[in-house]
């Protein structure tokens, strides 16, 4: 009879992960994470336990440890096939064993086995990662914890996971283990604030100058929710280069034991050219529509599903004339829509996409909507990569738990832009800055130059730059081979062209190296490394040269960082007593999401700002004014006078006739923009390309019409007068 006795799963099995304690430390745009895993056997007998769990997708494990009473053990990365090999070889003879590896079919997912654990014995699991903070529309930098992974569906015809990497799940309010957080945030520049989805302690400075502080997750988390850091500074981000010595221990030459550099563009372009948006494209939006889609956005509160936030126009029919009655016809579909095709089944429909002919001078620019629940994630990015040159994709993560190599990858691969959109965010911002840099021209001939001291040589470990965008960072990680003097310089030069216009950006830096990083730096650059090899291995799948494989392998082994081909492993060999009796097998779940009681509450459209070079949304009026005045533009780019607009403006009719115009709709559509411009000022970029629309279109009809009074002075700043928009 098994001894019940401590915590329960759902089928009431003894969980031995007792509780998850989480440390992060970002320094600027950099965060390194501890994560302590604590384990305990109540049982009579030995257990191994396996736990499989998130991470962000562009995470570098670098460390991986074991605590057993006093005794630390520190595990090695080697090739994949050995570590399991030892592994298995020590639990078969008594030993204890741990083993850490990564999904074969996803990135940010990991598997953790401890094995051979006695009865009423504990062990403390140590992991540690790097990863990069991504840059978000407002600048602030995202931190995210994946707390729930969500079951993901694995298309026919796809490879299946290896059993060590099969979820065990539960819904969230079931899981039997509790997590502690805490962040230490440090930069050169003062720490404004930090903003969480989660319950926070009080932020608490560590200096006068405020660039330390630190803050803690509330007690009692659900972990109904990734947990999710936004952090801002003070002043806006600048290009930066950190040089980092080598490892002393390491070889010259190599990657651990030279110099290497991160550098941090944020490229700024002509205002001439940013002043313009695309006039012609061809826009296709993917959404997907399988059965997870119909969870809520925030479990807490059940409204709002995520097809509900994410419903846009997806036509397979041939691309269609951008017209009003084009745009209502789509508009009637989007309505129709509902999250009940199944799987999700990204795959098929991009090769569908992929095989329709490109409209001549029309750029594709592909809109991805999903929550990222698949499980052939690799071979979805490489499609993409595949077609890169056809296309732009930008992708969006919906609801908690989306894969963050899924939508990441889209992004990067497909030279797009990536957004996450949880809980009760405001979407707007981030659906508007997606929507600016996909009306933004491709920026082409992208060249990166190095000029450094003699006897120095760069060897550049990033792939290509595919993509600029203004105002967003790119990274490039650099080794340096060769020696050079404390006080010697590096520049870097980034020529492109953007609009026919050859621009170029320039960043001189140090080549002293940075105190106190550690081997940060080096971490990420090896990933980065591993992380191109391992694509490059998809590619040529199939052909004999088995060198790439290879190499990632020894790039992971000689830098301690895990990667496809490799696991991390640990065995105590302790005082060579063999623990006694047979293994009992235990899978330690993870919340999932995706069992969900029933659908929202909330069908309209959230993500309205998509269809703002439409400039409407369904008929179903939105209570907030803001999307209220949008969803009343016309394709054209103008207002039309009528009771709907007055209500949008908290006017009647009556009111807003005061005018004495010739075309009521230039009224209309100046009413519009100083109300925009008068009242909704702070969500300006909200709504800056429905007004330049507007203007185009009121500019227009001056041209065509010189009997009305509107002049070329129409351009809404000049309307905006303090009793222009108090009267409005």
């Amino acid at each position: 009879k098994m001894n019940c006795c401590g915590l329960l799963t759902a089928q009431k099995e003894p969980v031995p992960l007792k509780s998850v304690g989480v440390e992060l430390e970002v320094r600027d745009h950099v965060a390194t994470v501890v994560s302590t895993l604590n384990y305990e056997n109540k049982e009579d007998k030995p257990l191994e336990a396996v736990f499989v769990f998130p991470l962000p997708g562009d995470a570098a494990v670098c460390h991986f440890s074991a605590k057993i009473g006093q005794r630390q053990i520190v595990a090695e990365v080697k090739e994949k096939q050995e570590a399991r090999e030892e592994y298995d070889d020590a639990l078969s003879s008594g030993q204890q064993a741990f083993l850490l590896e990564e999904s074969e079919q996803s990135p940010d997912i990991f598997s953790l086995s401890v094995g051979s654990l006695p009865p009423g014995e504990s062990a403390s699991i140590r992991l540690e990662y790097v990863t990069e903070l991504a840059v978000q529309a407002d600048d602030g930098l995202r931190f995210c914890l994946p707390a729930v992974l969500n079951p993901r569906y694995q298309p026919q015809g796809t490879e299946t996971a290896t059993p060590s990497l099969r979820v065990t799940s539960v819904p969230a309010s079931l899981v039997p283990y509790s997590l502690s957080f805490s962040a230490r945030v440090s930069s050169p520049r003062p720490v404004s604030k930090v903003e969480s989805n989660c319950s926070l302690d009080p932020l608490q400075y560590l200096n006068p100058e405020q660039t330390q502080a630190t803050v803690k997750l509330a007690a009692g988390h659900k972990f109904d929710k990734d947990v999710e850091l936004l952090i801002y500074y003070k002043d806006a981000h600048q290009p930066t280069a950190v040089v980092e010595a080598g490892q002393a221990s390491a070889k010259l030459g190599t990657l651990m034991g030279d110099p290497v550099v991160m550098l941090s563009l944020y490229p700024e372009f002509p205002q001439a050219v940013m002043s313009s948006v695309a006039s012609c494209g061809e826009f296709v939006f993917l959404l997907d529509r399988s059965g997870s889609m119909d969870c809520p956005m925030d479990h807490s509160k059940r409204q709002e599903t995520r097809i509900s936030s994410a419903r846009v126009f997806i036509n397979g029919q041939p691309s269609v004339k951008y017209s009003q009655k084009t745009m209502e016809e789509s508009l009637k579909k989007v309505e129709e829509m509902g999250a009940d095709l199944g799987g999700t089944e990204i795959l098929e429909p991009l090769k569908h996409i992929y095989s329709q002919s490109c409209i001549p001078n029309q750029p594709r620019q592909l809109f991805v909507f999903t929550d990222g629940e698949v499980g052939n994630t690799k071979e979805v990015i490489s499609l993409v990569k595949k077609n890169s040159g056809s296309h732009r994709c930008f992708s969006f993560g919906i609801g908690e738990g989306a894969s963050s190599a899924l939508i990441n990858g889209l992004a990067k691969e497909g030279g797009g832009h990536a957004q996450f959109i949880t809980g009760t965010d405001r979407m707007q911002p981030k659906v508007m800055q997606s929507l600016r840099f996909a009306l933004q021209p491709a920026v082409v001939d992208i060249s990166v130059t190095w000029d450094l001291p003699k006897g120095v040589s760069v060897t550049v470990l990033s792939p290509p730059i595919t993509a600029l965008f203004q105002g967003q960072r790119s990274l490039i990680y650099a080794q340096l081979t060769g020696e050079s003097s404390k006080a010697a310089e590096g520049c870097v030069t980034v020529k492109y062209s953007l609009a026919g216009h050859p621009s170029q950006n320039q960043l001189h830096f140090s080549l002293k190296p940075a105190e106190d990083t550690g081997l940060t730096v080096h971490r990420l650059a090896a990933r980065t490394l591993i992380r191109s090899l391992e694509m490059e291995e998809r590619e040529r799948r199939g052909e004999q040269d088995k060198g790439v494989k290879k190499k990632v392998v020894e790039v992971s082994v000689q830098s301690g960082m895990s990667s496809v081909f490799t696991a991390f492993i640990a065995v105590n060999k302790g005082d060579g007593k063999a623990v006694q009796g047979p293994l009992v097998r235990r899978n330690v779940p993870t919340p999932n999401l995706s069992q969900c009681l029933g659908q929202g509450s909330d069908w309209r459209i959230n993500l309205t700002y998509m269809f703002l070079m439409a400039g409407t949304e369904p008929k179903q009026t939105p209570r907030d004014p803001l999307l209220q005045l949008v969803s009343l533009q016309k394709a054209s780019g103008c207002w039309v006078l009528d009771p709907a607009l007055a209500a949008a403006l908290g006017k009647t009719r009556k009111k807003v006739e005061k005018g004495n115009l010739h075309r009521w709709e230039v009224w209309a559509t100046i009413l519009a923009l100083i109300w925009l411009h008068g009242f909704k000022v702070d969500a300006q970029d909200e709504w800056q390309l429905l007004a330049m629309k507007a203007v185009s279109w009121l500019r227009a009809q001056n041209g065509n019409n010189h009997n009305n009074k509107c002049s070329n002075s129409t351009r809404p700043a000049l309307f905006v007068t303090k009793s222009s928009a108090q009267w409005v």
